[in-house]
């Protein structure tokens, strides 16, 4: 079994409340939820409305396929035009 863990410092630039940040993390959680069945959790800055972290986790049989799957949700979460990325670390257990 592989457990692999991805955390995203994020940025809101163009965001001016906390009811657009959490807009903006929602969509974004379902997106992964959605899109790759991944598990998502806000993790810190909850009531800071100008940057958030998020994390994400798969678990797999297979380390490429979990490699592959959370390189896109990372290619998702970069692509995104709302949000910078400054910070991204990726662990495996």
């Amino acid at each position: 079994m592989i457990v692999g863990v991805v955390r995203f410092r994020l940025q809101f630039p163009g965001v001016g409340s906390l009811k657009d940040k959490r807009k903006i993390i929602l969509s974004l959680k379902g997106k992964l939820k959605n899109k790759f069945n991944l598990s998502v959790a806000e993790l810190e800055d909850n009531d800071v409305w100008q940057s958030g972290t998020i994390g994400i986790a798969i678990i797999a049989n297979d380390r490429t396929f979990a490699n592959s799957v959370l390189s896109k949700a990372s290619d998702l979460v970069n692509s995104r035009p709302d949000i910078i990325v400054n910070d991204i670390k990726m662990e495996w257990l």
